[in-house]
Formats: C-alpha cells, sequence, structure tokens
C-alpha cells in the first residue's frame, strides 16, 4: 500500500432514498441496473467506522450499532493494514476505529492508496449546498411520499435520507450524476437532492 499523504474531502450531509422505475432489470442487490453509477474514475475519499470482525476490513458509511464490539457493513477494503493502525480497539474478536480512508472504488470495492486518517485528526472541507441556501416548495406528503419510492427502489444503496426545507435530501455510496438525473426525471427537478458519501480527491 502506498503511503502519499490523504488528502482533505468534504463532508457529507447524510439522508436517504431516491426513484420507483417499474420493470426494469435489477442488479444483485436488487437496484435498477439502469440506476448503478459508474465507479469513479479517479480516488475517492470516505469517512466511517473501519470494522473487520474477523473476516476482512470494511468501511462502513452508514449507521453503526453501538454494541462493544460495534456492528455495521460496509464496503470491503483491499490493502487494509491493521499493524499499522495504533489507535484501533479490540474486543470480541474484532476491531475498529473511524477513519478517512482515500483509495479507488470500483463500485464494491475500496483499494486503499494512501495512510488512513483517524476522524479525530481530519479536517474535513463542508460539502457545497447545490440549493444556493433557496427553499424548495415540495410539501411533506409529498416528500414521504418520495422517500418511500427511493428507499424501495435503491434499498441498501441509500445511506440516509431526510425532508429539510422543502426537499428529500439523499445520501448514496456513490452517484456521478445518474441518480441525481432519475430523480430529477421521476419526481421534477428540485424536489431530491442526492449526495455522494464517498467525495473524488481534491473536490470542495
Amino acid at each position: 500500500m502506498s503511503t502519499r499523504p490523504i488528502s482533505r474531502a468534504v463532508t457529507v450531509v447524510t439522508m436517504t432514498a431516491l426513484l420507483a422505475t417499474a420493470g426494469c432489470a435489477t442488479t444483485a442487490a436488487g437496484t435498477p441496473s439502469e440506476l448503478v453509477p459508474d465507479p469513479p474514475a479517479g480516488e475517492v475519499v470516505g469517512t466511517g467506522t473501519v470494522l473487520d470482525d474477523g473476516s476482512g476490513a470494511q468501511l462502513c458509511l452508514g449507521g453503526v450499532a453501538e454494541s462493544h464490539p460495534p456492528q455495521c457493513s460496509g464496503l470491503p477494503l483491499a490493502g487494509w493494514d491493521w499493524s499499522a493502525r495504533t489507535d484501533a480497539e479490540r474486543a470480541s474478536g474484532s476491531t475498529w476505529g473511524s477513519y478517512a480512508v482515500q483509495g479507488d472504488f470500483d463500485g464494491t470495492t475500496i483499494a486503499v492508496t494512501a495512510e488512513p486518517v483517524p476522524l479525530a485528526l481530519y479536517d474535513a472541507l463542508p460539502l457545497p449546498d447545490p440549493t444556493g441556501g433557496v427553499p424548495g416548495t415540495a410539501d411533506d406528503a409529498t416528500l414521504r411520499t418520495v422517500e418511500e419510492r427511493v428507499r424501495d427502489t435503491l434499498g441498501d444503496t441509500v445511506l440516509a435520507s431526510g425532508a429539510y426545507d422543502g426537499r428529500l435530501w439523499v445520501t448514496v455510496v456513490w452517484d456521478d450524476g445518474t441518480l441525481q438525473r432519475a430523480a430529477d426525471a421521476e419526481f421534477g427537478d428540485d424536489v431530491v437532492v442526492v449526495q455522494s458519501a464517498l467525495r473524488p480527491i481534491g473536490e470542495s
């Protein structure tokens, strides 16, 4: 694993859900194939809990059960090395810690390309607001319906979601614009805001 410094990435507004497309082919995970974004062309950064219960390290971008040890599911990490992680915690056969992880994402696995940074030492940049701070116009009842349809369609791809200021904000693992365009086509412009938990290196 290379050890070039990790660059700062943006924090993510975590919220979830997206889109219903009837009658189309689905992936093994149940997501319509038309709604599977292409992997990023360059390296990305993701922040969260890295957990290894003995079956390999994974980066949990979503919720983590506050047990001891914690429990979560996430993206497999290729090239992760616990021997260099002196800040990691261990209990009951599990090892874990909170990190910013940089690497290449192929749509399933992150191949680690830089030394992880403990989140306590990580200086993340805020994610730009694509709305410009202008409130949306959708009512809560509409947004609840939209959220249900999005979650039903995307399943585990959705990390979090919620209605705020007249829009549904959705955080997914990764979107290259595919999911945002689909949401706009299905629900209209400026109803759903899709954001990626994995951020391209250098994005501000």
